[in-house]
């Protein structure tokens, strides 16, 4: 079985998905299939005309036998006629409806949802990678049960964190775009200036330049240097980052899954995050509070009681470590994902 990893842009690009797309290559490679990365350039999800047709020809390219495993960042918004027309056995990978991005206007959301839901009806399997995703897919794509496999992302081992410092120190980690919602959390920040805490960020301002200024000004106006803008760090500088936060904070407005609020459970970090997509649902109760989106009040008060509370911090951070370590590991992702592409190769 030849299988092709369909993915927009630059594979390295640091988000949640496009992590998750890494490691599926190398864990199936590992497993034992002839999988290789299949790069469509453009501005996806929007690509202009003559994108779409090099993505097309790309895909044709391929030979005949080889199975089209895709992000749904790029498979979604081709034609699905043409799509069906290439003649290639095709798995759509959904980390989230793209209409739910944050920002959209009516009718860009309109054209998102139209494109994904034609191809969802014609490739051979879907995977949705949270409970969440697959119920969106049913209620409001028509995708039918049988066709559709749930992959959770695997988490890493790692070590537990102390977790107790003294004043709090705050993580949140996400691209700065303004579906993470960085915004509201500053808004947060500023109702607790009698409070002693700091909150560092990290993600790369690279994806949204706008947004990135917007939040670097903020954070610069900000009294007594509280707030510190990390930026984009590799994996080492990231797990030095979590081994020394007391409380990981995410105020997005929409997850599909949420693998940093994962990253952080595994190493019995407390949560505070939005009930806004499945991010509510990643968090089990016992591992953390949760507001709803866009509300800074709501995200300040819960703020307020974790920091001032030492006994509460305690007792969801051993909430947050007993979920984390109850986490599929990327391996059990793999042999997942190994599944469907065996099934729809014989």
């Amino acid at each position: 079985m030849r299988v092709a990893f369909v993915h927009p842009g630059d594979i390295e690009t640091p988000t949640g998905g496009y992590a998750y797309d890494r490691r599926m290559i190398r864990e199936l490679g590992a497993a034992g299939l002839d999988i290789a990365p299949l790069r469509l350039d453009g501005a996806f999800p929007t690509p202009s005309a003559g994108e779409m047709e090099a993505a097309l020809a790309r895909l044709a390219a391929t030979p005949p036998d080889t199975l089209l495993l895709g992000d749904g960042l790029a498979l979604s918004v081709l034609p699905a006629e043409r799509l069906k027309r290439l003649g290639r056995r095709t798995v759509a990978l959904v980390h989230h409806p793209l209409a739910l991005e944050t920002g959209l206007d009516r009718a860009a959301a309109h054209a998102l949802h139209a494109s994904e839901q034609a191809v969802l009806a014609i490739v051979d399997a879907v995977i949705a990678i949270s409970p969440e995703t697959w119920r969106m897919l049913i209620a409001r794509y028509g995708v039918t049960p049988e066709r559709m496999t749930l992959a959770l992302p695997g988490t890493e081992p790692a070590a537990r964190v102390p977790a107790d410092g003294a004043p709090p120190r705050l993580i949140a980690v996400g691209s700065l775009t303004p579906r993470k919602g960085y915004d509201v959390l500053l808004d947060a920040v500023e109702r607790l200036g009698d409070l002693d805490f700091t909150l560092t960020i990290v993600g790369t301002p690279d994806l949204d330049p706008g947004t990135a200024a917007r939040i670097a000004g903020r954070v610069a106006a900000m009294p007594g240097g509280r707030v510190r803008l990390a930026g984009q760090l590799d994996t080492a500088q990231l797990d030095a980052a979590y081994a020394a936060a007391d409380i990981m904070v995410h105020p997005a407005f929409y997850e599909g899954y949420g693998m940093v609020l994962a990253e952080a459970m595994r190493r019995g970090l407390p949560v505070v995050c939005t009930t806004g997509g499945a991010a509510g649902e990643t968090v089990p109760d016992g591992a953390g509070l949760k507001v709803p989106p866009d509300d800074a009040a709501a995200l300040a008060a819960a703020l307020r009681r974790l920091i001032g509370d030492r006994a509460l911090r305690r007792r969801l951070a051993d909430g947050a470590f007993t979920a984390g370590q109850a986490l599929p590991s990327w391996q059990d992702t793999a042999r997942i994902i190994a599944g469907v592409l065996t099934k729809v190769a014989t």
